[in-house]
């Protein structure tokens, strides 16, 4: 089982930047696609952005799209989300998930999550 801890969240102004990490330890994390999800609240937990296990494949929410880039590090188990050109409804706690499976959207395809980390983004 991969253990998975985020960190990099805090307060930004909007038009800002912030960039998340997720670290990883256990089972083979090369073999896992990875995805970052947000919840805000009061709403459910929703996707913001996948890549595959190799990284040579990505795919975005359309509400991230062009200002968010996913990106990640198999020699340092690591996967990183860069978020430019925030905005206050980017404003949430964003989660790290790990799947053995393809890379996929929904919160049923990830089978193991980090403990969050807080973006809040001042207008």
């Amino acid at each position: 089982q991969v253990q998975l801890v985020e960190s990099g969240g805090g307060l930004a102004q909007a038009g800002g930047s912030l960039r998340l990490s997720c670290a990883a330890s256990g089972r083979t994390f090369s073999s896992n696609a990875m995805g970052w999800f947000r919840q805000a609240p009061g709403k459910e937990r929703e996707f913001v952005a996948a890549i595959s296990w190799s990284g040579s494949t990505t795919f975005y929410s359309d509400s991230v799209k062009g200002r968010f880039t996913i990106s990640r590090d198999n020699a340092k188990n690591t996967v990183d989300l860069q978020m430019n050109s925030l905005k206050p409804e980017d404003t949430a706690v964003y989660y790290c998930a790990a799947t053995r499976n393809i890379l996929g959207v929904t919160t049923s395809r990830y089978d193991t999550w980090g403990q969050g980390t807080q973006v809040t983004v001042s207008s």
